[in-house]
């Protein structure tokens, strides 16, 4: 069997295929720049449009802050090997917020943008969940 179709190794654990690390690395990028640059900078310096989105939501400025401060975050731990994986599940969460946001806040307006952006932050959450371990094993020993 090639090493894409059989992902699992000897020891038990999951290693992708070099084509599938290379695809997730890529998506990282793509989603930092995205996370960084398009998401959390307008709600940082206070963009209009973030401004009165915010205030529809009713949540006030510092709701804004504290998105644009968590979308940084996630930002740049995916561009960090060992924090990708964790940095891929807050973001999953931070969409479902943002999802839930839009269908009851927005009327459904922008409805697929949290479930767009959710699909490649799954499947990194997925190739990374070797590393995620690792660093959840390495914090309860302590």
């Amino acid at each position: 069997m090639s090493e894409a179709l059989n992902p699992i190794t000897s020891t038990g654990a999951y290693a992708p295929s070099r084509r599938v690390r290379l695809t997730a690395r890529g998506l990282e990028i793509v989603l930092a720049l995205f996370f960084g640059i398009a998401s959390a900078s307008p709600k940082l310096v206070a963009h209009s449009s973030a401004v009165e989105s915010f205030d529809t939501i009713g949540l006030g400025d510092w709701f804004m802050y504290l998105v644009g401060a968590l979308e940084l975050a996630g930002a740049v731990a995916l561009l960090v090997p060992r924090l990708s994986g964790v940095a891929a599940i807050a973001l999953v969460g931070l969409m479902a917020g943002a999802f839930v946001t839009q269908l009851t806040v927005f009327d459904g307006e922008n409805l697929l943008t949290p479930l767009i952006l959710a699909v490649p932050l799954v499947f990194l959450a997925v190739v990374r969940r070797s590393r995620t371990a690792e660093l959840v094993a390495q914090w309860t020993k302590r």
